[in-house]
């Protein structure tokens, strides 16, 4: 097979420096590609540069085709991008197609909100001073847009920059995680088949030091960051004057309640935080990691929960039964580790799991784990989750809100009133009711508060964070 290109202004770029990527699973090559260089990211920037003109001019019709488009080539290549995921990923197929599927309505929602992208007319007559005005407030892009996309979703968090990008007119230059530049690349080629101008788009699998040196350039003015919250404020320091965009880590929280007591209620909410608390090996952002159960039903769920956990099939990400796959690299698994360790010197009990093979970790449930331990404090990005008792709601919401991420929550309620409650109270981005904080539509507001970001995924919400308000007033108007 040969190396990938890059793709720069909409064009493929070869002959370059070649380096390999491997499966987090068994080590063997996935795939190769090719490395940019300096001049590349210069060419790529002095074209979204110069096509931000023609970008924000090109119709709504153009860029919603373009989106559709997309769509459709990922639908029809579904396997095989799939393959690609769990090839570069090492994160089981069945969360690889997922994947795919949520890209194709991802692009696709787009396309519809590239359509209804029109503005908002404000009459001014409201004011006797302004007697025949109106105002037509449309929003454009800020600029060109670096978008830095993390591993564990490597092609539907791309999409996630691509998309709102596209659909608004911002040209844009997306930055792959070093571990999964392939399947970035691959969307590359799809996006290279539609009509969109050239210089509007470029994937660049940069190092790190690289992608710092474009973050620098002020001729990109705006950042869109996915990943951890140390990288994530280290670059809003770095460019105070930038429009910064950080979607960043968190430790999310599941809640049951007390009113959530019957056996099939508590099978069900078991069965949710087994399951999305280790797919994606746990590395998902808002991957379910601390549990709170009332003390009322405690005794009931904890070994239903451990039931479950031990239930999981783990191994190969090739088998079609695998929920639980391999972390992205044996450094993550062995700081996973250490974790625990520590957790379970300081007075844990490991109930389940904690359990090491090469870079695959086994589910695992701990519980007295302390509040300064790295587990209840920090974001563990593996397959891990503590469980603690609460004594009522307001217990709950006030352990939950004890962190200081705030990404998404889950609380699992049948009562409204304590669902508004959930939802006034908790510093989170959303709030879950009835099923676990991993929950997540791809069209609807997505991010989070304290140190888990700020800005918005999910089309419009994104596409409102790229651009800015403009106001075109008439006068004289006949109202």
């Amino acid at each position: 097979m040969s190396p990938a290109p890059f793709w720069v202004a909409g064009a493929p770029v070869g002959n370059r420096t070649v380096s390999e990527v491997v499966n987090p699973y068994d080590n063997s090559v996935v795939g190769e590609y090719y490395e940019p260089e300096p001049d590349d990211s210069e060419q790529a920037v002095a074209a979204a540069t110069a096509v931000l003109p023609e970008a924000i001019a090109t119709t709504a019709s153009q860029r919603a085709a373009a989106l559709m488009q997309v769509s459709q080539r990922i639908q029809e290549r579904a396997e095989e991008i799939a393959r690609l995921i769990t090839g570069e990923n090492g994160k089981p197929l069945m969360w690889a197609r997922m994947e795919v599927g949520r890209a194709v309505s991802t692009f696709r929602w787009a396309a519809e909100e590239a359509r209804r992208w029109s503005g908002d007319v404000q009459r001014l007559d409201t004011d006797p001073n302004s007697a025949g005005r109106m105002a037509l407030v449309r929003r454009f892009p800020i600029g060109p847009v670096l978008g830095i996309a993390p591993f564990n979703f490597p092609l539907n968090l791309v999409a996630h920059k691509v998309a709102p990008a596209i659909a608004v007119g911002a040209p844009i230059i997306i930055k792959p995680a070093p571990a999964t530049p392939l399947t970035a690349l691959l969307l590359g080629e799809l996006l290279a088949e539609s009509d969109l101008p050239p210089g509007m788009w470029s994937v660049l699998p940069l190092t790190n030091r690289d992608t710092a040196a474009l973050a620098a350039d002020p001729r990109l003015p705006v950042i869109s960051f996915t990943g951890s919250d140390t990288v994530g404020y280290e670059i809003q320091a770095a460019h105070p004057r930038k429009h910064i965009v950080l979607e960043l880590g968190g430790n999310a929280a599941a809640a049951v309640l007390p009113d959530w007591s019957s056996d099939q209620d508590l099978n069900w909410a078991a069965s949710r935080i087994s399951i999305f608390g280790n797919y994606q090996a746990g590395q998902s952002c808002i991957s379910v990691q601390r549990i709170f159960v009332d003390e009322s039903v405690y005794e009931r769920f904890t070994p239903l929960l451990i039931r479950k956990l031990e239930g999981l099939v783990t191994g190969s990400p090739w088998n079609d039964d695998v929920v639980v796959g391999p972390v992205i690299s044996e450094a993550a698994a062995e700081r996973i580790s250490t974790w625990v360790d520590v957790a379970a010197a300081s007075g844990a009990n490991v109930l389940t799991g904690g359990t090491r093979q090469g870079t695959t970790f086994s589910p695992t449930l701990l519980s007295d784990v302390p509040r300064d331990a790295p587990l209840s404090c920090q974001e563990v990005f593996g397959p891990v989750m503590t469980i603690s008792p609460t004594r009522g709601v307001a217990d709950a919401l006030a352990a939950i809100n004890d962190s200081r991420f705030g990404l998404q929550a889950g609380i699992f309620t049948h009562n409204v009133q304590t669902a508004f409650r959930a939802h006034r109270e908790l510093s989170v981005g959303g709030v879950i009711i009835g099923d676990v904080p991993s929950f997540r539509a791809d069209q609807m507001p997505y991010g989070g508060v304290k140190d888990s970001g700020h800005g918005r995924e999910g089309l419009r919400a994104a596409m409102v964070d790229l651009t800015q308000d403009r106001a075109l007033v008439l006068t004289d108007l006949d109202l």
